[in-house]
């Protein structure tokens, strides 16, 4: 887990909690309580929040073949 963290408070007011993650993440997010004057409307109280980065998901492009050696004419 996150070597004693368990709750953290946003920005936005809304506090969250850490659990056990689910295959491929190693930790989840939950929105414990979601603060009266939090305008987002993806923070609702006792669901995950999902980060959707391009950095956490898999590559989607075909990797290029590596050449052995590239010469000059």
């Amino acid at each position: 887990m996150l070597k004693g963290f368990t709750h953290a408070r946003l920005a936005c007011g809304c506090q969250v909690t850490f659990r056990d993650g689910v295959e491929g993440s190693p930790v989840t997010v939950v929105v414990d309580e979601k603060a009266p004057t939090c305008t987002l409307t993806l923070h609702v109280r006792d669901l995950p929040i999902y980060d959707y980065r391009e950095a956490l998901r898999p590559c989607t492009r075909l990797i290029p073949v590596e050449e052995e050696e590239y010469g000059e004419n």
